[in-house]
């Protein structure tokens, strides 16, 4: 797997997770879907919260994959929705973890708004709402099998922007 999807994975299991449902006239009383002990992101994807994405700066309304399981040589489309509640500024960090199986390929802590500059997007972030629609080519090399994939964003000050996890199988 290439780092080119770097800025992407940051996105999709960071910047765009913290979630409440996208339905205006209630999603104020809703809580993420939870499986098993897993709390999923909104829309269709294999996306998990961390932990509980109550106080996260960032909120989710849905995250949609097209298609919903990514394969290699394909276009994948990521249409995300999101809220964030105050500024992301200058500083902020992602750990990102990517491991295939048990072997961990990935295990770095990278500067989040030069990374989100590859997808068109440029700190300091905005508060408010954001829509985020981009297609990317997935590499025909990608080795078939289980990625783990980990993203924990937080402010320059540790202040948890968000945090998602994914099994993708490939």
């Amino acid at each position: 797997m290439r780092l080119t999807t770097s800025p992407v994975l940051i996105l999709l299991w960071s910047s765009l997770a913290a979630g409440f449902p996208s339905m205006p006239w209630s999603a104020k009383d809703q809580a993420p879907i939870m499986q098993g002990n897993k709390m999923s992101v909104p829309g269709d994807n294999p996306f998990n919260y961390c932990f509980a994405p109550d106080h996260d700066i960032l909120t989710i309304k849905k995250v949609d994959l097209d298609p919903a399981h990514p394969m290699p040589g394909k276009t994948l489309t990521v249409n995300a929705s999101g809220t964030f509640h105050e500024e992301v500024a200058v500083g902020s960090m992602a750990r990102i973890q990517v491991k295939y199986g048990l072997i961990r390929l990935i295990n770095q802590e990278v500067d989040l708004c030069e990374q989100i500059e590859a997808v068109d997007m440029h700190c300091p972030i905005k508060k408010g709402d954001m829509v985020f629609l981009k297609s990317i080519e997935l590499p025909r090399e990608i080795p078939p099998g289980t990625y783990t994939v980990l993203a924990d964003v937080y402010t320059e000050g540790k202040d948890q922007i968000t945090c998602i996890e994914a099994q993708i199988t490939f």
